[in-house]
């Protein structure tokens, strides 16, 4: 092997992999492309960025990421992992998982203390859905000033079948027999009402 296919292997193969910073990205096509820093001599745009099916995530400029150059081909790279360090969550155990966003909101999977869901001060909206079943084996605690509901709320659902509303109108159109009715400052009391529920 010659000197000089020695020397281009050596730095074809020196230019397999490389880190570098974001700068751009453009998230609107079918693949990420992302405009990376290198070094202070070298920016490549459009590099695409693989990422896991079912996660989607948008780097925050300056997010360190880890290139692959196939075939040592500067010109035709990938990024394959990417880490912003002022927002990287630190201090997770073994087992653990975090999904997180730069402004702090974060989904947290700990190894022993449940699924931990912190909005950050933000609202949580569940859209498109027929049915949302909570199936709790001990309770569910709302700690709430207000608890709204657009709809109508039954409880007991498998036997009952008087909705809140039904019984509030129930409530406000019942009536009490009264008996015994005496004039003057007497004080009596009703019968239970007539309708029992």
């Amino acid at each position: 092997m010659s000197k000089d296919v020695l020397s281009r292997t050596v730095r074809r193969l020196l230019n397999l992999i490389g880190r570098a910073r974001v700068n751009l990205v453009d998230d609107s096509g079918p693949v990420q492309m992302v405009q990376v820093t290198v070094n202070e001599l070298e920016t490549i745009d459009r590099v695409p960025r693989v990422q896991e099916f079912g996660f989607a995530s948008v780097p925050p400029k300056g997010s360190d990421v880890a290139l692959i150059f196939i075939g040592g081909d500067r010109g035709n790279g990938a990024i394959v992992g990417s880490n912003h360090q002022a927002s990287r969550q630190r201090g997770l155990k073994y087992g653990e998982s975090m999904i997180y966003t730069e402004d702090g909101k974060r989904i947290y999977l700990t190894a022993s203390g449940g699924i931990e869901i912190d909005a950050n001060g933000q609202p949580v909206t569940i859209n498109n859905s027929t049915t949302v079943t909570i199936n709790a084996s001990t309770g569910v605690v709302m700690n709430t000033p207000l608890l709204q509901v657009s709809g109508d709320i039954l409880d007991n659902y498998g036997t009952n079948t008087r909705t809140v509303a039904g019984m509030r109108q129930v409530a406000n159109m019942h009536t009490h027999k009264v008996v015994n009715v005496q004039g003057g400052g007497s004080t009596i009391e009703t019968n239970p009402p007539d309708q029992p529920e």
